[in-house]
């Protein structure tokens, strides 16, 4: 693996400026990767035995996933909407997970720890790089539950709803009176009001999209 700084500069640079939740990122998936056994994340052979699941949608994952090489299309990268600024990292060779949570004590020792910066953000930079792994994190051991439908490669599973025709892959399906659904139809949609559009009838060139 990379060293902090480098890593650190290529997250940033990925991620479009540095800031506070790079460093946490960066610190927080290198300890998970040490901590299930994974040197070299991104290398052929150790990508395939990860999956992160991250639990906030804010800076901190993009660090993560640089570090790692965790993706969505590769399915190694999940996401579970808690609004929590953790991590766990899992081993699918071995089974090993650790989920790793930035401690919110922290922030009130941000000043403790870089007490020669002024500017609020570069202090937090500075103090979050200079934090001790226990000052900065809780970790926890614990064990994920998953399925072959959960693990990266091709569609495992397929079910069709009973209520709008459309196509669900890999187990996402939801079981109402022995019968598939799919969440949106079961449980609601982030979106409303849908109206289908005849792609004929849109004014801009089809060839270029």
């Amino acid at each position: 693996m990379e060293t902090f700084e480098v890593l650190l500069e290529g997250s940033a640079r990925s991620h479009g400026h540095l800031c506070p939740g790079q460093v946490v990122g960066v610190r927080m998936a290198m300890l998970g990767c040490r901590l299930i056994g994974l040197d070299d994340p991104q290398r052929l052979d150790q990508i395939k035995k990860l999956i992160v699941y991250v639990e906030l949608d804010r800076c901190t994952a993009d660090a993560i996933a640089y570090v790692t090489g965790v993706k969505l299309g590769r399915r190694s990268l999940k996401f579970v909407d808690y609004g929590i600024m953790a991590a766990t990292f899992l081993n699918l060779e071995t089974n090993a997970a650790f989920r790793i949570i930035s401690r919110e004590e922290s922030r009130a020792l941000v000043r403790q720890y870089a007490p020669e910066i002024e500017n609020e953000t570069e202090q937090k930079i500075i103090a979050y790089r200079r934090m001790p792994i226990g000052v900065l994190f809780k970790i926890q051991k614990v064990s994920i539950p998953y399925t072959e439908c959960d693990l990266p490669g091709p569609t495992r599973k397929k079910a069709v709803c009973v209520q709008c025709g459309q196509t669900i892959r890999d187990n996402k399906e939801v079981i109402v009176n022995d019968r598939p659904l799919c969440r949106p139809c079961a449980n609601g949609a982030y979106f409303e009001n849908p109206v289908e559009i005849n792609p004929d009838e849109l004014s801009f060139d089809h060839d270029q999209t």
